[in-house]
């Protein structure tokens, strides 16, 4: 039984890389806000070459958990330290194998133990949506030995902003 979970768990980290690995970030703000594009290829297909539902939920839960970023201090929603309570999806429309997509998050509202996200998932000019979600989190503590961690935005970030810095000297 401890093995399916940890075999199970391991999985679903994998779909998670698997969907950060290929989500482009093309806009953000402090305010809770990002903007990503994503090609939707064959291993988030379903029998019927579309997006499969399952999928989307992963990308939604990646994309609007990324909103909150921005928003994270030490001892207040750092990053991936809140779980999921609620994810509720509405299916618009099909979104054909091959085709890049623009996913949108906004923090409505955050507080120290619950966030609402809204998202959307659109083709890249907007005029289709795909799907909307609305995402609440509940904020859970991160483990010691994850408060180190980083990734290339991390990177980024800290080269963006240390320029931003120097600018204004």
């Amino acid at each position: 039984m401890a093995e399916q979970a940890f075999s199970q768990h391991h999985a679903s980290a994998l779909h998670d890389y698997e969907v950060m690995r290929n989500m482009k970030l093309v806009d953000a703000n402090g305010a809770g806000f990002v903007a990503f594009e994503l090609e939707i290829t064959e291993p988030y297909s379903n029998l019927n070459d579309v997006m499969h539902g399952g999928a989307a939920g992963v990308i939604f839960d990646m994309a609007t958990t990324s909103a909150l970023c921005p928003l994270a201090r030490p001892g207040y929603w750092e990053f991936m330290g809140g779980v999921t309570r609620t994810l509720n999806l509405s299916y618009l429309k099909a979104v054909p194998i091959g085709t890049t997509v623009r996913l949108e998050s906004k923090v409505l509202q955050v507080g120290r133990q619950m966030a609402m996200i809204q998202g959307k998932m659109t083709s890249l000019d907007g005029k289709v949506i795909y799907a909307t979600v609305e995402h609440h989190k509940v904020n859970s503590p991160v483990k010691p030995e994850h408060r180190n961690a980083r990734i290339p935005w991390d990177d980024e970030w800290d080269r963006e902003h240390a320029l931003k810095k120097s600018t204004k000297l």
